[in-house]
């Protein structure tokens, strides 16, 4: 099927850089215009200026997507070939990446409006993402099981098919490789949706896929929106397995379709409300600056941030002042100045609904400790936000705000403050503050969610399983979990 090829653009980055970015959706190796012909503007949140028209793409586009994809799978030795050729492929896949490091990190800046310094950490952790994958193509092997004289059972390890994947726009490219490189390293190929706000570094990314030698169909990239292109890939009868990060409400819609239509596979990365625990003993000097980042790191827009931090009751008010203090150094503004901790929202939908809770949480009685307000008239900046005085039962408490804005209550016992923590339908991440391992401990395996961490927070390596529990969804990314979501265990029976 020939298909109208579409062009690149050239983009000079604000720190200079300039470099070519394709327009059209990437499908069998090739970038082409949408079936309709119709785009999608990719706005600057820090200027609110348009960056460049990216082709949305159509449901016929996800259909040609999966003819592609489903030759690649089934026709070419990709899925069956000796692991380790896939893996060289993988491997030269991250030094492209690693080559183009500081391009990559400039361009997530510019798309999404988060600073240097957290872009550059997220496309570090894309290159160790895919080296990871290389390392895991040929060790996820099955097992042999002893039924006594007679028989030889084993199980292998086989490849899913095609894999629909549906990213947001807070993390573009790192969330690109949390779902492509363990999807390709067990023989599996791939469809990406990128979020619409956020598709330039997955299409930049591209380049680097074919440039590295994968094979045509085994990844293919469709920017649309969520209710074509989106839909169109949970919905397809071919794709045999979706992987989703997203808000709560679109993962239900999704793993109700993935059900009713065939059954597919499903891991959801979800939603979180996760809160942050400060005990007495917890040392003020290095827990603030994990608190800030709990919750202020790419301006809360995180979906395991801790934005309910919980503090006992001892060291409540001297928290508080150095908190306070912290918190209103925080320097906001152009993501590409180094010197800024906290860029843009990343888009306008989301910087109102943040705004919006502001005044609910005010509307509820709420006090505001700092923070609270919008930043300058241009880009969508908003002040680090503290509430207090809180009840547990408050939309600002209870509902996902996605933005930098935390609320604190206190507690007095260990049991006391994990229940606070447990009344959540959200299970994603988690934090505990204290110089007790015992304190640590206990309450670690008490939270109930995915992940916790102590004494840091929002610290992620490629190597450490991330997941929630609860409404935050189900399946594992990273670590050599990852890899049990993307293969078939079959077993083999033999009478001899």
């Amino acid at each position: 099927m020939s298909r109208t090829p579409a062009p690149f653009q050239t983009i000079t980055l604000p720190n200079g850089m300039t470099y070519e970015q394709p327009t059209g959706l990437f499908i069998n190796n090739e970038f082409i215009q949408s079936s309709h012909g119709k785009t999608k503007a990719v706005i600057n949140p820090s200027t609110e200026e348009v960056i460049a028209n990216i082709s949305a793409g159509s449901a016929e586009d996800v259909e040609y997507a999966v003819q592609c994809a489903s030759h690649a799978f089934e026709d070419t030795d990709w899925a069956t070939q000796d692991p380790k050729k896939r893996a060289r492929v993988l491997f030269k896949l991250a030094d492209l990446v690693e080559e183009n490091l500081e391009l990559m990190t400039a361009i997530e800046t510019y798309d999404n409006g988060k600073t240097l310094a957290l872009a550059r950490g997220d496309v570090t952790l894309v290159v160790n993402c895919i080296r990871d994958a290389a390392s895991y193509a040929d060790k996820i092997n099955g097992r042999t099981i002893d039924s006594g004289d007679g028989y030889m059972n084993f199980t292998i390890k086989q490849p899913i098919g095609i894999c629909g994947q549906i990213i947001p726009w807070n993390f573009p490219i790192m969330m690109a490789s949390w779902k492509i490189a363990p999807a390709l390293a067990m023989g599996n190929v791939s469809i990406l949706k990128p979020a619409s706000a956020t598709p330039l570094n997955a299409l930049f990314f591209a380049t680097l896929c074919k440039k590295a030698g994968i094979p045509a169909g085994v990844v293919n990239i469709v920017p649309g929106s969520g209710r074509e292109v989106g839909n169109s890939i949970t919905q397809h009868p071919k794709i045999r397995k979706v992987a989703f990060t997203g808000s709560t409400v679109v993962g239900k819609s999704i793993a109700v379709d993935s059900a009713s239509t065939n059954l597919k596979k499903a891991t959801l990365e979800l939603g979180g409300k996760s809160a942050h625990m400060v005990f007495d003993d917890a040392d003020i000097s290095k827990t603030v600056p994990n608190l800030i980042s709990g919750i202020f790191m790419n301006a809360g827009q995180i979906c395991s941030c801790g934005s309910r931090i919980y503090v006992q009751e001892g060291i409540y008010d001297k928290l508080m002042a150095a908190f306070k203090t912290a918190v209103e150094n925080i320097k906001v503004g152009d993501p590409f100045d180094e010197s800024n901790y906290q860029g843009a929202i990343d888009n306008r939908e989301q910087f109102e609904t943040i705004l919006k809770y502001i005044e609910i949480g005010k509307q509820e009685g709420a006090k505001i400790l700092t923070g609270g307000k919008r930043i300058g008239t241009k880009g969508f900046f908003i002040e680090p936000t503290i509430f207090y005085d809180v009840r547990e039962d408050m939309r600002i408490v209870k509902e996902e705000i996605f933005g930098p804005v935390v609320t604190v209550s206190k507690f007095k016992t260990l049991e006391e403050g994990v229940k606070m923590a447990n009344a959540s339908e959200f299970g994603l991440g988690g934090g505990i503050e204290t110089t007790n391992v015992s304190t640590a401990l206990k309450a670690a395996k008490m939270l109930q969610t995915g992940t916790v961490w102590i004494n840091t927070y929002n610290d992620f390596d490629s190597r450490v399983p991330f997941g929630g529990v609860k409404q935050s969804g189900y399946g594992k990314e990273m670590g050599s979990e990852v890899y049990d979501y993307y293969t078939e265990t079959k077993a083999i029976r033999i009478k001899l």
